[in-house]
């Protein structure tokens, strides 16, 4: 998520909790656009209040991508004076709106939304490390699923990590995207930024 994003979010954060009320119809629009997994469903729903449900989808929301912010405000349909407020709060900020922080080169639409081949799956399980639990956790892996993966690869913690991204492209079929995927890489802190020399890109300027 762009550091403008973030700042708005924090600054009226108690301001949101108490105007919002996080419906179903906000929560599956976001899961439906690949914002949130089920897991963030459940962390959200098993808030004691209303209150608290939008402090912790609040907190979910800047690790979920750059396009996290736009979707969460297209979310609000219902709550409109809620988005007119943020989106005039973001204008009124210094810097330019049209661009990231940092300039950097962005995946083109078309590549974002494709599934990964195997050539990529690969090379990326080969720089995980140990942040590939993670990563297939975020990716609604289950926890039997990766010691399924352990098991059949004890001592090649690449095969383990392949196997994992290999199940979830099959499980997922065309949801498992490459935006997906680099969404995942955030929330388990790991900047992608590494990987789009894998992908074809267009020289536009976004911040992952």
């Amino acid at each position: 998520m762009d550091k403008r994003h973030k700042e708005v979010l924090r600054k009226h954060r108690l301001w949101i909790s108490e105007q919002l009320l996080v419906s179903d119809t906000i929560l599956q629009f976001l899961y439906q656009e690949d914002i949130l997994t089920h897991a963030h469903i459940e962390e959200v729903e098993l808030q004691v209040s209303s209150k608290h449900k939008v402090l912790k989808l609040l907190d979910i929301l800047p690790s979920r991508g750059p396009q996290a912010f736009t979707v969460f405000l297209q979310s609000l349909d219902e709550f409109s004076w809620v988005r007119d407020t943020l989106q005039e709060e973001l204008h009124n900020l210094p810097g330019d709106p049209a661009r990231g922080s940092t300039g950097e080169v962005c995946l083109s639409d078309h590549i974002l939304h494709r599934v990964p081949t195997d050539r990529e799956l690969s090379h990326i399980a080969a720089i995980l490390g140990g942040q590939w639990e993670a990563v297939l956790l975020d990716l609604e892996l289950t926890t039997e699923d990766l010691y399924r993966c352990r098991a059949d690869h004890q001592l090649d913690v690449h095969g383990a990590a392949l196997e994992g991204l290999v199940q979830w492209r099959r499980a997922q079929g065309k949801r498992a995207t490459v935006q997906r995927l680099i969404r995942s890489l955030e929330a388990a802190d790991m900047h992608p930024s590494g990987l789009l020399g894998l992908f074809q890109y267009i020289n536009s300027p976004c911040e992952f």
